[in-house]
């Protein structure tokens, strides 16, 4: 900020502006942003803002999507495939035991695993994903430089080399329990799909999976033997038709449509080309995302190819008669 008496020089800036400027509210908010852009600089924490490329392109498309966020870490947080595990802070041996299931059983998909790095299944997810080569993302309710819980840092630190850590809270934001809840909403539109491994009646895992199911995001569930207090929001799930049960790898990549022979790079084979003088203009800007990103929801479509949902729906309602575009669950779209 320029000191009062070089703003006073400039053409059109008079004592009002200067005042404002230089007000004690304004030189705070100024000084708190410079010292967080210093400290980010200095951990090598990015800085995503909403505008920004690098902001994961799945959040913007739910609409109370975080305008900016801390980034810290290696993963792409824009990667072909997401998969978010939720379940119980206080989660038992079958529980553990099935979350590493789970991540053995699409490793060969390479996606990136997204979790809340809490205890019980959360840090039995980034473990299980560490442990199997995959990258995997925790999403915090503090400022990334106040981890929580403290006894999971030298997981936090190992993610920070194959993953990362992800938040929408400032510098030296404590662990406030209104913070959870918005970092789950994070979970949820990160993540293609989210799977509730093991869950009570109530918490924040059932939260996830309402806020997902709020997004038309996928919510698989696995099963837990009746009367076992920690299964019992799995299994209502389930029985709600709230959730997809989840019982071996075929069920997810068949409710996310994930093609079970993919390179080990977990990139998709080649789609076929298209003739663009075959189609109209806007016809071909829907298919140019779906040529890249190879499946989308139509929210997501409209914003890609800046053309109105309505239009949108036409078009591909046009397009799959023809057999160029297919119709998933989750009103998502792909090439045939």
């Amino acid at each position: 900020m320029l000191p009062p008496g070089k703003l006073r020089k400039i053409p059109g800036v008079g004592p009002t502006t200067v005042a404002t400027l230089t007000g004690g509210e304004r030189t705070t908010a100024l000084k708190k942003a410079e010292d967080a852009l210093r400290k980010a600089e200095k951990d090598g924490v990015q800085l995503l803002f909403y505008t920004s490329k690098r902001y994961p392109s799945r959040l913007k498309t739910i609409p109370d999507a975080p305008v900016l966020l801390y980034y810290q870490g290696t993963a792409d947080l824009n990667q072909p495939k997401t998969i978010g595990i939720v379940g119980t802070r206080k989660a038992t041996d079958y529980g553990r035991e099935q979350t590493e299931r789970l991540v053995k059983g699409f490793v060969n998909h390479r996606p990136l695993v997204i979790s809340g790095l809490a205890y019980g299944i959360d840090i039995a997810a980034h473990r299980a994903a560490l442990q199997e080569g995959l990258e995997t993302v925790g999403v915090m309710a503090t400022g990334l430089d106040v981890l929580y819980p403290a006894a999971h840092r030298k997981t936090a630190e190992k993610m920070l080399t194959q993953g990362g850590l992800l938040t929408e809270f400032a510098f030296g934001t404590q662990p406030d329990r209104y913070n959870f809840p918005a970092r789950n909403r994070i979970i949820a539109g990160l993540s293609d799909g989210t799977v509730v491994v093991e869950a009570a009646r109530k918490g924040g895992a059932l939260i996830t999976a309402e806020i997902a199911l709020s997004y038309n995001k996928d919510v698989l569930a696995i099963p837990g033997n009746l009367g076992s207090a920690a299964s019992e929001g799995c299994n209502d799930l389930i029985k709600a038709n709230k959730a997809a049960l989840y019982g071996e790898p075929a069920d997810l990549e068949q409710l996310l449509n994930w093609d079970a022979a993919l390179h080990q790079s977990g990139k998709f084979k080649p789609t076929p080309t298209y003739d663009p003088a075959d189609f109209t203009p806007e016809e071909c800007r829907l298919l140019e995302v779906l040529l890249v990103s190879k499946e989308e929801q139509m929210d997501n479509l409209s914003w890609k190819a800046q053309l109105p949902v309505n239009k949108v729906a036409t078009l591909l309602l046009g397009l799959e008669f023809r057999g160029v575009v297919k119709a998933l669950p989750g009103k998502k779209f792909v090439l045939v």
